[in-house]
């Protein structure tokens, strides 16, 4: 179930924010004990710490709009053909993308006559090459920006101007699921021929097809029919596996195509202009609350400072609720079939059974970014400790959350109609695999839940 949760082109205003503070990229940058919330982080973990972290997420955001448009991003697609492209004139509209505090982004437009870049990654622009994956990588430092910043705003909310975080955080929530379905479709893609492959033997699935210059092209391996013989009960399996994959390719292509013009379209728009407007904001001074002022304006000595901890930990105590919901027990046997069984209704809507795992995986997220404003907003200073348990844990949930959006499109491929039954069987085959990584993965998150907290040194 994917997540419901670019921008100035002045380019004299691409100074950052006066806060130096980086961003920590990535899921190795929490520190916490379960039952501790208050391990590991700094102690002087107040309200300073909260400005100091939101500034540098709000810093890291506005830094990746910068790469995104120093790379071109949203002008023209770095591999496949565009439209028009060949010869005769063609014209590709995209947004601009760029960073200013307090400036007000604008679409930009690149016209030009001739070929587009075509799969060799040639840009069509005048004297430019184009860099495939510079664009994907400030697309997810922006997505990693703006989920800190929106959990933030929710972990520690008292502490913030109310009015304010309830306007910013839908608004960072419908600009990160953007910008991630893109990435989501090809990634499903890729998993799906690969599982294709691995079942079936065959030599050659359609390999996913170029969208855009954000898509991370991937090649399926071709494999010696010698190194996988194809075996009598494999017949059916090998015979409508290509027409699967094919199908497959089709429609996942299709969607992919369709979120990166929603992803162009959502770069240019109004609605996006505002977001980046008010991140610039942030990075120079951030709301607080009546609470939140008290704390930051040099108290009285004899006052005690605003500590965080009680919200982080009020996070983690919602964690563990989720978690102890979960069948942790069945999860903990081997080949229990619990995912499949249940997975195998005709009912089209996501199966209610995975509803649980993907809110935990949303309130382990919370967890994590909370520890990391606890740590401090310096990345140097979160990586002091990483608790490799929540680090297995997020990635088991990360696989969880994968395997079962690739079984529903399996499960959505074969319900098109007049397929072979070759093809309806290969897919229910694939269906079937998805939802015992699905279970693999449910056992791997109850495995590495209950072992004791293992810190990094």
């Amino acid at each position: 179930m994917a997540q419901r949760h670019l921008d100035p082109t002045d380019p004299a205003a691409t100074a950052p924010p006066p806060h130096p503070g980086s961003a920590s990229a990535g899921t190795g940058t929490n520190a916490t004990a379960r039952g501790d919330a208050g391990a590991g982080p700094r102690a002087d973990a107040d309200t300073d710490a909260l400005v100091g972290y939101l500034r540098a997420q709000a810093t890291e955001f506005l830094r990746a709009l910068r790469r995104h448009r120093e790379s071109g991003a949203g002008t023209a697609p770095a591999t496949g053909t565009a439209p028009g492209a060949g010869t005769g004139p063609g014209a590709r509209k995209g947004a601009g993308a760029g960073a200013g505090t307090g400036t007000h982004a604008g679409a930009a437009t690149r016209t030009g006559t001739g070929t587009h870049p075509g799969a060799n990654g040639t840009y069509g622009g005048p004297d430019r090459a184009a860099p495939p994956a510079d664009d994907v990588d400030a697309a997810r430092a922006l997505r990693r920006a703006a989920r800190r910043i929106s959990a933030t705003l929710h972990t520690f909310q008292p502490l913030l101007d109310a009015e304010w975080a309830e306007e910013m955080r839908p608004e960072l929530a419908w600009l990160s699921g953007t910008l991630a379905m893109e990435h989501a479709y090809a990634s499903r893609l890729e998993r799906l021929l690969q599982a294709l492959h691995r079942l079936s033997g065959s030599t050659a699935f359609p390999a996913p097809r170029p969208v855009g210059r954000s898509t991370v092209t991937t090649t399926v391996p071709s494999v010696p029919a010698a190194a996988h013989p194809a075996s009598a009960n494999r017949g059916n399996l090998t015979v409508g596996a290509a027409k699967a994959g094919a199908l497959l390719d089709r429609q996942l292509t299709l969607a992919r195509t369709r979120a990166h013009s929603t992803a162009l379209q959502a770069l240019g728009s109004s609605r996006f202009h505002a977001v980046a407007d008010k991140v610039a904001l942030l990075a120079s001074e951030v709301p607080l609350s009546s609470t939140g002022r008290g704390a930051a304006a040099a108290p009285r000595p004899d006052a005690a400072p605003v500590d965080l901890r009680p919200l982080a930990t009020a996070a983690q105590e919602r964690l563990t609720d989720a978690v102890a919901a979960l069948p942790l027990v069945t999860a903990g046997s081997p080949y229990n079939a619990e995912a499949l069984v249940h997975g195998l209704s005709p009912d089209p809507a996501p199966h209610p059974q995975d509803a649980p795992w993907h809110q935990v995986r949303l309130l382990l997220r919370l967890h994590r970014y909370a520890l990391e404003a606890l740590a401090g907003a310096e990345a140097g200073e979160a990586d002091d400790g990483v608790d490799v348990r929540l680090l297995a844990a997020g990635e088991a949930l990360n696989r969880h959350r994968d395997a079962a959006e690739a079984a529903a499109a399996a499960a959505q491929a074969a319900r098109t109609p007049r397929i072979a039954p070759a093809t309806a069987y290969a897919l229910g085959v694939l269906h079937a695999d998805q939802r015992h990584e699905v279970e693999a993965a449910r056992y791997a998150f109850q495995h590495s839940w209950r072992k004791e907290p293992i810190r990094l040194p």
